[in-house]
């Protein structure tokens, strides 16, 4: 995609009738740096010199449509595997053990947790990162997005990633996820003890045609499944943490008593009092059940 970009910038200033000098100027750029982006060779040009290039050469848009794909380059190939299987995704169920998922971070908590364990060169890559992650969330607003199941670590609720404001407004967001007949939050608290994912995370994805897709991911790597018996085993496993975790509602409850800093020395319901509520909670939405698969009978959402 890097020598894909570089031949459109290159046919397009030769077409405009610029010197590779010329268009250095008019981007505030060297020349050496437009030799660069047209040979795909030394660092990948930054979403703002993409855009500075588009106008400078009349491009349309062109050069910051193909720029996310040029951006991609950068990540190993199983992470931008899974970045497009995401997109085409028509259910994506996660487990996130240490920070909210990706697709449900507030700009702020997104910034804070891309700024750690990363090596930027500059504030500007950290910003670009975040645009791009705040881009790709548009697809839940969209006629095609996907059904979306999160089940968050309890630590993901208690750590306050990038102070408390951001982490207030973090929690605000989630709960706003009640009104969102697409997306299904649940918390898997401390008191289940061990489990299959400990230390990671865990995302499904099924595909517009039925398949599935598995993805793990540990602090410095990650790893793609599509073997269809491997991935079973880990559709299996998620199930099992979506069991253990806490109904839908006692998990907004939850999310609502730490983000008003008095749900510290409270006690968690025993499995046997969750699965008795959380029947009650059905009976009284008209005897609507969940599905296996993690979708909502059709007609029922449950309430904030």
């Amino acid at each position: 995609m890097a020598a894909l970009f570089g031949a459109r910038v290159r046919r397009l200033r030769t077409a405009a009738g610029l010197t590779q000098t010329q268009l250095g100027d008019l981007t505030h750029v060297v020349s050496t740096r437009i030799t660069q982006i047209e040979r795909a060779s030394g660092a990948k040009p930054t979403l703002a010199l993409a855009r500075a290039l588009d106008v400078a050469l009349g491009a349309d848009d062109l050069l910051v449509e193909l720029w996310p794909y040029v951006y991609r380059e950068a990540f190993p190939d199983w992470s931008r595997r899974f970045m497009e299987y995401s997109e085409r995704a028509v259910a994506i169920r996660q487990y996130a053990a240490h920070v909210v998922p990706g697709l449900l971070q507030t700009e702020d908590y997104a910034r804070a947790v891309l700024r750690v364990g990363r090596t930027l060169g500059s504030e500007e890559q950290l910003e670009e990162r975040v645009a791009l992650r705040m881009g790709r969330q548009e697809r839940l607003g969209m006629p095609d997005r996907p059904e979306l199941w999160v089940v968050l670590d309890e630590a993901v609720l208690r750590r306050p990633v990038g102070g408390q404001a951001v982490m207030r407004e973090e929690l605000t967001r989630l709960l706003g996820t009640a009104s969102e007949g697409h997306i299904t939050v649940q918390v898997l608290p401390f008191d289940q003890g061990e489990h299959e994912v400990m230390g990671g995370s865990l995302t499904v994805l099924t595909m517009p045609d039925g398949s599935e897709i598995a993805y793990t991911e540990g602090a410095h790597y990650g790893q793609l499944i599509e073997d269809p018996d491997e991935v079973r085993g880990f559709a299996l496993t998620y199930d099992r943490l979506r069991a253990a975790a806490l109904p839908p509602l006692m998990s907004l409850d939850m999310i609502r008593s730490v983000m008003e800093d008095n749900h510290r020395g409270a006690k968690v319901p025993s499995r046997s009092e969750r699965r008795r509520l959380a029947q009650e909670q059905l009976q009284q939405s008209g005897g609507g059940r969940l599905r296996g698969g993690g979708r909502r009978v059709p007609g029922h959402r449950p309430r904030a």
